[in-house]
């Protein structure tokens, strides 16, 4: 049995403008791909019940809003306890600072991106809240040169 829903020519066009613009109005959607709006509106709503589209969100400017550096780091660690691997997780995760986090197969054991104000905020990032917390072995930073795919 297949959870993956099935998506013809049609679903896949609404699905591209709405990631383009999420904040489309119905009518200008319909517009868009060929669609009077009540067909249209149908389509959207069984793609949100299908949980093709899991939601809508604002994408913020970070350098608006004090976090114009983004470092993607490669973290190993030595612990293999589950409860340091659990605290250690749950910590990372909720720092302000981490975008986005990932345990990963292989070496590194962990992705993580985050996003602060400076080199200064990064270094602060990495001596006080990264590299002391129990199980860490290495952190190997990478500074973003330029952004050429990824969210706006």
């Amino acid at each position: 049995m297949s959870n993956v829903v099935r998506l013809d020519a049609l679903d896949r066009e609404i699905l591209f403008h709405l990631r383009q613009d999420g904040r489309l109005t119905n009518v200008e959607l319909a517009k868009r791909v060929g669609l009077t709006p009540p067909p249209c509106l149908r389509r959207v709503k069984r793609l949100e019940d299908a949980g093709v589209i899991a939601g809508y969100r604002a994408v913020i400017d970070p350098a608006t809003v004090g976090r114009g550096l983004e470092t993607l780091i490669d973290l190993e660690v030595y612990a293999t306890d589950r409860a340091t691997i659990e605290a250690l997780e749950d910590t990372i995760a909720a720092y302000e600072e981490v975008i986005e986090f990932r345990r990963l197969f292989g070496r590194p054991d962990y992705f993580i991106r985050v996003a602060v104000a400076d080199h200064a905020a990064y270094e602060e990032f990495q001596t006080r809240k990264l590299s002391g917390l129990p199980g860490v072995l290495r952190v190997t930073s990478h500074l973003t040169m330029k952004k050429i795919k990824g969210d706006a």
